[in-house]
């Protein structure tokens, strides 16, 4: 039985969008290649995409608000990962150090965001 954890785990370590769109499929994660020559390989389902654009509508939706939450979670992840050692980071940036800088700004930025909207309803 698969958990949600492990469900992340799996569908984080799977390829890059820009690796799908460019080559048109990937090899399904679960699929190894030995012993499978003889059945029919199922179609590669982009589940990564579908996921990226449901945060995007999330993000387009609640606007700061989703910003805020999104790179707090990041944060706090990112901050409990190093405290446990983690120096090198799989994203872009790659040093810890720097993808806590990256979500900090966008924490201040999404807070910056929602005092924005607040004192725009609210008026001068």
């Amino acid at each position: 039985m698969m958990s949600s954890a492990s469900d992340a785990g799996r569908i984080a370590a799977g390829a890059l969008p820009s690796e799908l769109v460019a080559s048109g499929r990937a090899p399904h994660p679960s699929r190894s290649g030995a012993g499978h020559d003889n059945q029919p390989t199922a179609p590669y389902d982009p589940l990564r995409l579908c996921i990226f654009a449901t945060i995007a509508l999330l993000g387009w939706v609640a606007g700061p608000a989703a910003l805020t939450v999104f790179a707090t979670i990041g944060f706090a992840g990112y901050w409990k990962a190093r405290r446990n050692g983690l120096k090198k980071s799989n994203c872009y940036l790659q040093d810890t150090r720097l993808v806590l800088t990256y979500l900090g700004a966008l924490l201040g930025a999404g807070l910056w965001g929602i005092y924005a909207l607040v004192a725009g309803f609210l008026g001068p």
